[in-house]
């Protein structure tokens, strides 16, 4: 069992004790987060699903993202929250950033934002995976982004 395998199973373990639900925005990593999830443990009982808002147009319409840069903290956080409310969600994690193997909005590719919504709020968190090569760039994001879940979930006492 690989490590993002084990994430996956903690987070269905953490989401069923504790009746949450989960969902996830997706701009970089268009939908492995969603699959990784979906392939999850009794997965229809935790996960509420996806929205994969790879043009920007999808984050600021559907996601209720501001207008402006897509690759920032603020961004990320807007899709967790949208992703949660749109979905209603318990839970939600969002990923944007720069796949490469180019840069965007100034940005080198490897730079990601990633970011959980709760009702204990919001917050995002920056990673600077070193390299250029997308598949890399896509197999950290998602990796992280499943820890974050399972850290958010942890930290959630069981009612």
């Amino acid at each position: 069992m690989t490590g993002t395998d084990q994430s996956v199973a903690r987070v269905a373990r953490l989401a069923s004790e504790r009746g949450l639900t989960v969902a996830a925005a997706e701009s970089l990593t268009c939908g492995l987060i969603a699959s990784r999830l979906g392939a999850g443990p009794d997965a229809s009982e935790w996960f509420q699903g996806s929205v994969v808002a790879y043009r920007e147009r999808v984050k600021f319409d559907v996601l209720g993202v501001r207008e402006g840069p897509v690759v920032t903290a603020e961004c990320a956080e807007q899709m967790a929250a949208g992703v949660r409310r749109v979905l209603g969600a318990d839970v939600a994690v969002a990923a944007t950033g720069v796949g490469g193997p180019d840069p965007s909005e100034g940005e080198p590719p490897g730079t990601v934002y990633l970011a959980v919504s709760s009702d204990r709020g919001t917050v995002a968190h920056r990673l600077d995976i070193d390299g250029d090569d997308p598949d890399q760039i896509l197999d950290e994001t998602t990796r992280a982004a499943l820890e974050l879940l399972v850290e958010t979930l942890d930290g959630i006492d069981p009612d």
